[in-house]
């Protein structure tokens, strides 16, 4: 993983078909944060929620989770993030690195529930946790790199 920016805001996503978790960080920190759930039925929905969020935010790229099955195979959900992920691309002129999200639900979601926060408020802000957790992985990654 390459990118030679070292400023910038940075969007990440858990894409979900009907809630899509959503975090921010600052490249020159690479610290994530989550900052809010999109609820969209529909790609367009979703395309245009993330818009506002772009326009407000002016990230200088986006990272979007890749989810995959436990052993690293790729499963529907793969191929719906693959082509969202060009759509992004496209419709922004940015750049979106894919980066793998095996177990990052679970893990927002145990990180939530070892916080005392249960029942329905923890499955969206689980979303926004587990786009902290996707995008943490990218900015850790680039640490490594």
């Amino acid at each position: 993983m390459s990118y030679a920016e070292t400023h910038g805001t940075v969007l990440g996503f858990d894409l979900g078909l009907k809630r899509t978790g959503v975090a921010s960080g600052e490249l020159s920190l690479g610290i994530a944060h989550p900052l809010t759930v999109v609820q969209a039925d529909s790609t367009d929905a979703r395309l245009a929620a993330i818009a506002r969020l772009v326009d407000e935010w002016k990230p200088v790229l986006l990272v979007l989770g890749l989810p995959t099955h436990a052993d690293g195979t790729e499963h529907e959900m793969t191929r719906v993030a693959k082509n969202f992920a060009r759509k992004l691309e496209s419709r922004f002129n940015l750049p979106v690195f894919l980066v793998d999200e095996r177990h990052t639900s679970t893990e927002a979601e145990s990180e939530l529930h070892a916080r005392g926060i249960h029942g329905r408020k923890n499955k969206a802000l689980a979303d926004a946790v587990a786009a902290q957790l996707i995008l943490q992985g990218f900015f850790d990654a680039r640490l490594t790199a």
